[in-house]
């Protein structure tokens, strides 16, 4: 496993990738319950590192507006040209 300070230079996906290899290990119970906690605590700053890519990634969705002769064009999310 890596040290912890690093994730905050993971992609979502590979942060996503070891959130779940985590989550599998917790279920099999193969770790002893010291390895357990310190990977809990891991997955739990991975979920939280993944929650903000995700944010980040929303607010630069463009949402689509219809106008008013009916077509339809995008424009920022936050209402800025």
């Amino acid at each position: 496993m890596t040290d912890h300070n690093d994730i905050k230079d993971l992609s979502f996906e590979d942060a996503l990738s070891e959130l779940e290899s985590i989550v599998s290990k917790l279920e099999r119970g193969d770790a002893p319950l010291e390895e357990s906690i310190d990977i809990y605590e891991r997955g739990a700053r991975l979920k939280k590192h993944c929650a903000g890519k995700l944010k980040a990634a929303q607010l630069k969705v463009d949402k689509i507006v219809l106008g008013d002769g009916g077509e339809l064009r995008t424009e920022p999310l936050d209402g800025e040209d």
